[in-house]
């Protein structure tokens, strides 16, 4: 998995942290949830605001 697989890692996420509200979370927790993903594997540098803000979105719309 890698940052681009934005759908992928919000499943993930919604699976992993049910409880959590994705819009509370700080993007560099956010950053570093997705890196301890089991299966991700791409370069922490290849991150920006607009892909965390992405997956976000993405893990918003797949808690509700």
């Amino acid at each position: 998995m890698q940052w681009t697989d934005v759908q992928e890692i919000a499943i993930e996420l919604a699976e992993t942290r049910p409880d959590v509200d994705p819009l509370a979370v700080r993007f560099t927790d956010l950053q570093q949830w997705v890196m301890d993903l089991p299966g991700f594997a791409d370069d922490r540098d290849k991150c920006n605001e607009k892909i965390l803000e992405a997956i976000q979105m993405a893990w918003l719309d797949e808690r509700d």
